[in-house]
């Protein structure tokens, strides 16, 4: 099996501890977050901890599309993640990323970045809806995305868990982080407000970050929310429609 490698400049002289890191990575290291879909692990480098995300082996179609044609969702983590700190949006510090590949199959990839300790994500907003400071935190959240958009990057994985925030005396600084699907255009208004989906199912919160994007653009707030409130829920249906299904094929699997 090949190994394909590359490790940010900055971080080049601790090449030999990151080798350390991926090859040992199933035995050192300590368990982050939710393991369900990505292995997260933590680890020390240089007294530095980071962070390192191992994406489980594609399926047969994609180990020849990531082998062939696609970057694996390690390389594309990476140089999002380097383009992110280009137009100045936070992101976890990119370190490396690493892919092993066999003649004609894609198998593992690792991505690695400094670990960014949050105050808090996006999803505890959506969880306790009396979190000190809610509506504060999110208009600055709402402002967040405008600038994303003002920039031409679409989040397309803008979802409760991957915005990290910390509080930064009276004001609040913005991460995001599993970056694997993005995409750097010109959004439309119908993009911009589409783009809002997946974040919550509560009507009160899209009701003050539809306020807040409306200041930014300079529409109406009842041609901000209507849109955005009606992606919501179209998001939702189609969410719960999996989930339904999901569950009808574990029940006959078992």
């Amino acid at each position: 099996m090949r190994e394909n490698k590359t490790i940010h400049t900055s971080f080049i002289s601790f090449t030999n501890e990151i080798d350390d890191i991926i090859n040992n990575y199933d035995i050192k290291g300590e368990a982050y977050g939710n393991q369900n879909r990505n292995s997260l692990r933590l680890f020390q480098l240089n007294e530095k901890t980071v962070n390192v995300k191992s994406f489980k082996i594609p399926n047969l179609v994609n180990q020849i599309a990531y082998r062939f044609f696609r970057k694996s969702k390690a390389q594309r983590s990476y140089e999002y993640a380097m383009k992110l700190q280009d137009l100045a949006v936070g992101t976890p510090q990119p370190i490396a990323y690493y892919e092993y590949v066999t003649t004609f199959l894609f198998k593992k990839s690792y991505y690695m970045t400094s670990q960014l300790d949050c105050d808090l994500t996006y999803r505890e907003l959506t969880l306790d809806l009396n979190y000190p400071n809610h509506n504060e935190i999110l208009r600055e959240f709402t402002r967040f995305t405008y600038s994303l958009h003002e920039k031409g990057i679409k989040f397309l994985d803008h979802s409760p868990g991957n915005t990290l925030i910390k509080k930064r005396g009276s004001t609040y600084e913005f991460y995001l982080v599993d970056l694997n699907r993005m995409e750097f255009k010109s959004l439309s208004f119908e993009e911009r407000i589409e783009n809002f989906k997946r974040l919550t199912i509560h009507k009160s919160m899209v009701e003050v970050m539809s306020k807040e994007y409306a200041k930014c653009i300079e529409e109406p707030y009842e041609k901000i929310f209507d849109l955005m409130w009606s992606e919501t829920q179209k998001f939702q249906r189609k969410y719960k429609a999996r989930r339904n299904i999901k569950k009808k094929l574990k029940f006959w699997k078992n």
